[in-house]
């Protein structure tokens, strides 16, 4: 008996050593999986209750359980969890008894991450509404069809965009459009300040019974994401993705004592739904920036004592260029979450300022699968684990970039992508896994179904991204399909600053693409032009034209004039050689212009432009 007990016992203990053996990341992997299970339990339960519990529910509990608790900490400015309730109380009725919004209206906000744009997402949700998130960059044709795509017919401004809205203000009012600024100051005419009717407005809770019909199907946001049609387009985020978003950060050990920095565009995904909602659900702090600064960064997470951090991949290699400090290590961070890290910046950054726990995720704003890497491997973006697998019935597939199409075998069926392999990713559309699409573009959400991958009627979704995995199952981010591609921390569609520049008079074709550039993240924009017939090349105009028409992001810095654009067998502009032939005068022929904001002309590129570029005396 004694002997039988003991060979049981040392059984059992070996077996978690065995397991190391054989997968040294099965804890892990199990651990993680089952955060992923009761997270999405979660999430179910919420659908279910009647009424339904949103993040807004959740919040609103976080102002019972602990009022008094800093909630936004903005330009040395502190509001309370309860302060932000009766503040968005005002605005909500401000919303329903002045500007006459109704249950399922859309509220478009057109404001910078400040606390307004806050009480206004609260307020519009408070009243059953959804809020549309409009891009403080964009302007003049893409705001017009940003703000109609959504359906809204009210557009809240923030003050320091009055020239943006003046210049499309015609046009709003020829679709009854009214335009709110929440401006102290003078206004144009023909808009109304809410200001002071917030300000007077009573804090009394907003009843329930104003959006007592909401369910985890109903509209809550919209977030813009760019595509290759050129312009924005709206995905439409129901509230049960808003709790996934939302999520995430809990997933990863974020929990009420944190103090979260969110600097990134609150109109984005990751500062709106991972970074404010997912404090907000773990009843955290939010330090909130108007925009991000490296030469602050490190100050503003010491005074507050931050200790969770967002990033992009650019925001990492921006903190490693700021001059190096006796106190880089002094502070309280210890968890930094984002995505597009270079494996090297990655390194960089933990060895300059200390043992920070770096979560690289993968995700898109309207996609139906997301990894996050739990490990602390360098450069990957998640694991593949076979339950995770089994549940979300994603898979890396064979693409053939040339024919830019998946490639299929003698059945018509899609091939799985080997190991190591570069394969486009695709995750099975269903109710565990949902894609909504976009607003008003019916064209665009067909495009992202992929049917007949594995068996005959199947649906799944198109993430548009190439993924790899290695032997030892971690998954690595490789690059985006078709024609957008970002810089800055922002997608940009090669196909509306093509159709921008061709408004130029001089230019008959424009073939917009980006290009890399050593020691910086993502690609920069390029344009390939022809010259109309007897034209010459207008370098001050194109500039204006370009600066007033494209956010800085979207910019093409490089111009390459040439005598014809190639263009493939099915009319389609060819991209892939001018990419790879870059911007280097040495070795193409054709004229070379870069775009010098500081003299705000696009200037002939000369070889000692070209090495300050690469040796970054210049910035881009």
């Amino acid at each position: 008996m004694y002997a039988l007990l003991a060979t049981l016992i040392a059984s059992v203990a070996i077996v978690p050593l065995l397991l190391h053996w054989l997968s040294p990341y099965f804890i892990q992997d199990f651990r993680y999986f089952i955060i992923v299970v009761r997270k999405s339990f979660e999430v179910k339960s919420y659908a279910r209750s009647v009424p339904y519990y949103s993040v807004l529910d959740r919040f609103l509990d976080m102002v019972n359980k602990h009022p008094d608790k800093p909630y936004i900490i903005f330009e040395h400015k502190t509001y309370t969890y309860r302060d932000v309730d009766k503040q968005s109380n005002k605005v909500a009725r401000v919303l329903m008894e002045h500007v006459g919004v109704k249950r399922d209206d859309v509220v478009a906000l057109f404001l910078s991450n400040e606390p307004a744009f806050i009480w206004f997402w609260l307020g519009s949700v408070k009243l059953g509404c959804a809020a549309a998130f409009l891009n403080y960059n964009i302007r003049a044709k893409s705001l017009l069809h940003c703000f109609a795509c959504c359906g809204a017919k009210v557009l809240i401004v923030g003050s320091e965009f009055k020239s943006t809205v003046e210049e499309v203000l015609s046009e709003l009012r020829e679709q009854n459009v009214t335009v709110y600024f929440i401006d102290d100051g003078s206004i144009m005419p023909g808009c109304i300040n809410l200001s002071g009717k917030i300000n007077q407005a009573s804090d009394e809770p907003i009843p329930q019974s104003q959006r007592k019909d909401i369910t985890s199907k109903s509209t809550a946001v919209y977030i813009y994401t760019s595509g290759t049609t050129g312009l924005p387009k709206a995905a439409i985020i129901n509230h049960a993705r808003l709790w996934l978003g939302a999520c995430v950060l809990g997933s990863i050990g974020v929990n009420s004592k944190d103090v979260v920095y969110v600097n990134l565009p609150m109109y984005h995904s990751a500062g709106f739904m991972l970074g404010f909602n997912g404090a907000t659900a773990e009843g955290a702090t939010v330090i909130l920036r108007r925009k991000f600064s490296a030469s602050q960064f490190w100050d503003d997470c010491r005074k507050y004592n931050v200790t969770v951090i967002q990033y992009i991949g650019e925001v990492l290699r921006y903190l490693c260029n700021v001059p190096k400090k006796d106190n880089d290590r002094d502070h309280m961070v210890r968890l930094a979450i984002g995505n597009g890290a270079r494996p090297e910046v990655w390194k960089e950054f933990l060895n300059r300022f200390g043992k920070i726990v770096v979560r690289e995720f993968y995700g898109a704003t309207e996609g139906n699968i997301g990894f996050v890497n739990y490990t602390n491997k360098i450069g990957a973006v998640g694991r593949q684990f076979f339950l995770h697998k089994l549940a979300a019935s994603y898979a890396i597939i064979k693409y053939d970039s040339e024919k830019e199409e998946p490639i299929r075998n003698s059945q018509g069926l899609c091939i799985p992508a080997a190991r190591g392999e570069p394969g486009l990713l695709v995750c099975k559309i269903s109710s565990m896994s949902p894609f909504s699409g976009y607003v008003k573009n019916e064209k665009q959400t067909e495009k992202k179904k992929l049917k007949n991958v594995f068996r005959k009627g199947d649906l799944y979704f198109n993430s548009g991204d190439l993924l790899k995995v290695d032997k030892d199952n971690f998954i690595y981010f490789n690059d985006r399909l078709g024609e957008t591609f970002r810089w800055k921390g922002e997608n940009v569609a090669t196909t509306e600053v093509s159709d921008i520049l061709s408004m130029v008079d001089c230019f008959e074709e424009a073939n917009a693409y980006g290009v890399s550039v050593p020691g910086n993240e993502g690609r920069i924009g390029m344009a390939a032009i022809k010259l109309r017939e007897g034209k010459e090349f207008e370098s001050n105009k194109v500039c204006k034209h370009v600066m007033s028409h494209l956010p800085g992001y979207a910019r093409p810095r490089f111009l390459r004039i040439q005598n014809s654009l190639e263009i493939t067998g099915t009319f389609k502009q060819m991209k892939g050689k001018l990419v790879k032939e870059g911007f280097n005068p040495a070795t193409i022929q054709d004229p070379l212009y870069f775009l010098d904001e500081s003299t705000k002309n696009y200037v002939p590129i000369t070889q000692e432009i070209y090495n300050s570029i690469l040796s970054k005396e210049m910035k881009l």
